[in-house]
């Protein structure tokens, strides 16, 4: 079943429209998806290194778009839509401490959680809350996003096929990796967020 979802995954990234269904991905994943674009890039890096860097930027600039319906939630719908989020993740019980830190640290907190696996959509809902500066919410969101998804595209784009190879030789492996690095993605969250 796993490799015909990677098989089928592939597939898709070196469709036309391939780049159209990772930005929306990239922006939903900004406010409310789940899924983090990751799931799509890879593959569309791996099978058009060509356009590697296209890609990054399209998932860059879609995440950081997606990030301000994340920053709204946050600033004018945080009983309705946020909070229900925050709780998701088990979020809510830091409130109180991650306002305080977005007080003190505000741009390196965006730098740095936006550029790690932890949600994007709390850190971008979060700064709607205590209603961040936009402009530095947004200079600090493309630093982070761009950290994150230039470096992972840099990674696939200089070992290329090599990594392909690994990745569908041991695909079991480097699929448990994934949901091991998603799934402490959400741990980090409920215990260090």
């Amino acid at each position: 079943m796993v490799q015909r979802l990677y098989d089928w995954t592939m597939r898709l990234a070196a469709r036309p429209d391939a780049i159209w269904w990772m930005a929306a991905i990239s922006f939903i994943e900004s406010s409310v998806f789940p899924i983090p674009p990751d799931v799509l890039l890879i593959p569309m890096v791996l099978a058009a290194r060509d356009r590697a860097w296209w890609i990054a930027t399209v998932c860059t600039v879609s995440s950081v778009l997606g990030g301000f319906v994340g920053y709204a939630i946050g600033y004018f719908a945080f009983e309705a839509l946020g909070r229900p989020v925050l709780e998701l993740y088990g979020a809510m019980d830091k409130y109180q401490s991650v306002k305080a830190t977005f007080d003190e640290w505000g741009v390196w907190f965006i730098i740095v959680k936006g550029a790690t696996p932890i949600p994007y959509k709390l850190v971008t809902i979060f700064a709607g809350t205590v209603q961040f500066d936009l402009l530095q919410f947004a200079g600090s969101s493309l630093v982070s996003r761009a950290l994150r998804f230039f470096l992972l595209t840099a990674l696939l784009w200089w070992f290329g096929p090599p990594i392909r190879d690994f990745i569908e030789r041991r695909l079991t492996l480097v699929t448990t990796l994934f949901v091991v690095a998603l799934v402490g993605g959400f741990v980090l969250v409920r215990y260090v967020f």
